[in-house]
């Protein structure tokens, strides 16, 4: 019979793998020894023409008929980043299994939207989720999704990488010096997604299936679901990359931004920015877009750049204290490799696109009335007419969705608001109305509760006076 190649056998792909990550990290370290990243020099940026920077609203229609959609359909994978813990919002295990709304988690509605909101049922096609777990969330991601096991959907899951953290001062693994358990390690933010599925075999698999592009978002953006247009556009103008960025507002002054360089697009974050500059780079006027991590990207070409060792995107170096000792970690992300594929482009597209939640004041916001859940997507209320959304600002009381979740009786209604500030003891009752600007304070040492059914417009609420 034929031989096999070395990689063949499940226990020799699992050495393969780990060879693969030796070298990668290898690879990864002595590129930030080397100290060759190129600096930026600011006079050489320019703003994006709309042939770089796509605007949405420019794109043609997708078609309309059933086997058309399909046959685009058929082309495209799903995947979503799934290696991040739930703890700063209070919970243990994958961020993915919080409730976001209706006993639904992030991981339900993704699911409920390729089943049945949109794809799979409706046009009989078959487009595929993958799930990029860390060893950190591995363990409870193949748990979670057994409940799947009979939806019309193929989930697959893989790991990505599993790099040692380095002791900051000697420059040495920690593992080597005898830390052996998993806080020696580290995975090296959603740049290694591009290693991690070819190591993986999940990248010739979906090949082998005839699927051409893959769609990659956070597993936290709600606003992030298959768009017809966006494929379409794609697969007729062969885009080897696309990342969707979305207009800046106050709020995301220190996301990263899309500028023509030398002739090539790519990503500018803030950490790259000369000191000189980074007012310039905050500004709304210069730098108008932002990353939303939205991510279409050509399997083929992944491929080819993974095959040829050119995915090399800037080394974000993130310095930890893990048990009293200095620890670096070596990481690099999935939009910064923009610049390694051919036409690539960004795409500008609505801030409907683009409703991470991040904290238990994100939950608020899509719990709300401001939102309503229809077949796993998240639509926003068109009684609103402020395009943008209000800014919430909670105390550390309700920093875990536990707690959150016990200081609300309800949701308030928040259609009208612009702005919530609450400190302290604070505890809502139900039905209550929040409009314009609100601010409640709830002294050191008072409980403030405030009673079902209460309106609240442009009122700064100081407990124990002014209730």
């Amino acid at each position: 019979g034929r031989s096999l190649s070395p990689c063949q056998s499940d226990a020799s792909r699992r050495h393969c793998r780990i060879d693969k990550e030796k070298s990668g990290f290898i690879s990864l370290v002595s590129r930030y020894l080397s100290g060759n990243e190129e600096q930026i020099e600011w006079g050489k940026i320019h703003t994006p023409t709309d042939e770089v920077v796509v605007p949405y609203d420019t794109l043609a229609a997708p078609p309309e008929d059933l086997a058309a959609t399909k046959a685009l359909l058929d082309k495209l994978a799903v995947l979503k980043l799934n290696g991040g813990l739930g703890t700063t919002m209070g919970c243990t295990g994958p961020k993915s299994v919080i409730e976001v709304r209706n006993g639904f988690t992030f991981l339900d509605l993704i699911v409920v939207q390729i089943e049945v909101g949109s794809l799979n049922k409706k046009y009989g096609s078959n487009v595929p989720l993958l799930l990029m777990n860390s060893f950190n969330t591995h363990d409870d991601t193949l748990k979670i999704v057994e409940k799947y096991a009979n939806s019309n959907i193929q989930i697959h899951t893989f790991n990505q990488s599993q790099y040692p953290r380095v002791v900051a001062d000697e420059f040495l693994p920690w593992p080597s010096k005898g830390k052996t358990d998993k806080d020696g390690w580290y995975p090296p933010g959603h740049g290694d997604i591009f290693p991690s599925l070819m190591n993986s075999g999940k990248l010739d698999l979906l090949l082998s299936q005839g699927k051409e592009y893959v769609f990659i978002a956070n597993s936290d953006n709600l606003g992030a679901i298959v768009d017809m247009k966006i494929l379409n556009h794609l697969i007729h103008k062969q885009n080897e990359y696309c990342m969707e960025v979305t207009p800046k507002t106050l709020a995301d002054v220190k996301g990263g931004t899309l500028i023509s360089y030398e002739g090539r697009v790519q990503l500018l974050e803030i950490a790259q920015v000369p000191d000189a500059h980074v007012n310039e780079f905050k500004s709304i006027e210069k730098f108008k877009i932002f990353n939303t991590n939205n991510l279409w990207v050509s399997l083929k070409a992944i491929k080819r750049l993974v095959e040829a060792d050119a995915l090399k995107m800037e080394i974000i170096p993130n310095p930890k204290e893990v048990e009293g000792v200095k620890v670096l970690q070596l990481e690099t992300a999935a939009g910064a490799a923009i610049r390694f594929f051919d036409h690539a482009i960004g795409m500008n597209v609505p801030r409907s696109r683009f409703l991470p939640v991040k904290a238990t004041s994100d939950l608020q916001l899509v719990q709300s009335d401001l939102y309503t859940l229809v077949d796993g997507f998240v639509t926003r209320n068109a009684a609103r007419t402020n395009p943008s959304n209000p800014s919430i600002e909670l105390g550390p009381e309700f920093k875990k969705v536990g707690c959150f979740l016990g200081r609300f009786k309800s949701i308030p209604s928040i259609v009208e608001l612009d702005s919530l500030k609450v400190s302290g003891d604070v505890w809502f009752g139900s039905g209550i109305v929040l409009k314009g600007k609100v601010t409640i304070t709830a002294k050191p040492g008072v409980k403030l509760e405030i009673p079902d059914g209460k309106v609240i417009e442009n009122k700064k609420l100081l407990a124990p006076f002014s209730l």
